[in-house]
């Protein structure tokens, strides 16, 4: 059978293009390396706890476009994020908001807080020549060093002093009591998992699970007239130019016999000398509750630990430095000469996305073909 579309990769980008493909009556095949969909929103039911297997993944967005389009697939509850931050035993509200500078300072008004604020930024004149000058320059020294040097050095994995002032360009700080992370109209997370929501999209779709595109290329191309690629655009080309870098992430998840282990969906671990960036209790995602409503009994926790990219891990976020965005587009050149494909995603394009931003980009896609 000759398909219309061959999609490589059963991930969001890739199920919103099958979706649309399909409701304008062509014939689709979904294939993926892996051994379920909905790539790294992949969610698994253990003791009633909606797992996050690859990390935190928050819906938000003020996109109303994007909002009507993924609730027809799914009902979205009210979870607001609001991580903590534990530097060394002391825990903060973020994003910094008057909660932060009280803890911090002991301040009590907004004036308050932009007098420490803006006294601490003096200390660098100039244009800041690195992360920490930045970062600094926009919160001051000892919100840096508490909840933001630590954190960011091991994400990176290299001091903040090495790092480019590109990456902090802006920080967000509220002379409010507001705790609500993202500043989007419409947040939540899809009742029962992300994967239903998947399996929703890519329902009347043929999908086949374990198959590996790139193993046997011509083979798969043959059986569609288009293709639409979200691996890593550098494997699509065998990296003949080099691999682009990224960055991984490893977790840590068990399965504890208590009802609450840190009492949030997300606590941040700010200083250095702790290993993993953070921890995960993912059934306060849903606040505590299985899909009949009932509390559940236990818990999972999830630790997250930052590191380098080495083929065989999986790639979580693109390096945006100078040296690898140029590279990108040396390949983007090549793949602009590949007639029948379109590379798409957060992979395919080699960028950061939220995942409102993959929904957007995959119905603009659909509507360019």
């Amino acid at each position: 059978m000759k398909y219309d579309y061959l999609i490589v990769g059963a991930g969001l980008y890739g199920a919103v293009f099958a979706r649309q493909a399909m409701d304008a009556g062509k014939r689709v095949l979904v294939i993926d390396r892996r051994d379920h969909i909905a790539g790294n929103v992949y969610t698994e039911d253990v003791e009633g706890i909606h797992v996050h297997r690859y990390g935190a993944h928050i819906f938000h967005t003020n996109d109303r476009r994007v909002w009507d389009y993924i609730t027809r697939f799914a009902e979205f509850n009210r979870f607001t994020n609001s991580p903590v931050a534990n530097y060394r035993g002391e825990l903060y509200s973020l994003p910094f908001n008057m909660y932060t500078f009280n803890k911090m300072w002991g301040v009590v008004t907004p004036e308050q807080a932009a007098a420490k604020i803006a006294e601490q930024r003096r200390e660098i004149t100039g244009e800041p020549r690195n992360l920490e000058e930045q970062a600094i320059s926009l919160v001051g020294r000892d919100i840096y060093e508490k909840l933001i040097r630590g954190y960011t050095e091991k994400q990176w994995g290299r001091d903040c002093r090495e790092l480019p002032a590109f990456i902090i360009k802006r920080l967000p700080v509220r002379l409010t009591f507001d705790n609500n992370y993202f500043n989007a109209l419409y947040q939540g997370i899809p009742m029962g998992g992300y994967t239903r929501m998947v399996e929703n999209l890519l329902r009347g779709a043929e999908v086949r699970l374990g198959c590996d595109y790139l193993a046997d290329k011509p083979r798969w191309d043959a059986l569609a007239d288009r293709v639409i690629y979200t691996g890593p655009i550098d494997a699509y080309f065998g990296c003949r130019l080099g691999a682009l870098q990224y960055r991984s992430v490893r977790f840590e998840t068990e399965l504890l016999d208590i009802p609450n282990f840190q009492g949030n969906a997300a606590v941040n671990y700010t200083d250095r000398e702790t290993p993993w960036t953070r921890i995960i209790e993912h059934k306060w995602f849903e606040f505590g509750r299985d899909d009949q409503g009932n509390e559940i009994p236990k818990t999972v926790v999830s630790r997250e630990y930052s590191s380098e990219w080495k083929p065989g891990d999986e790639p979580y976020y693109p390096v945006n430095d100078v040296k690898n965005g140029a590279l990108y587009q040396q390949y983007k050149a090549l793949a602009a000469r590949e007639a029948n494909v379109v590379f798409g995603g957060r992979l395919g394009e080699y960028r950061y996305y939220d995942m409102d931003q993959v929904i957007a980009a995959a119905l603009e896609r659909f509507e360019e073909e």
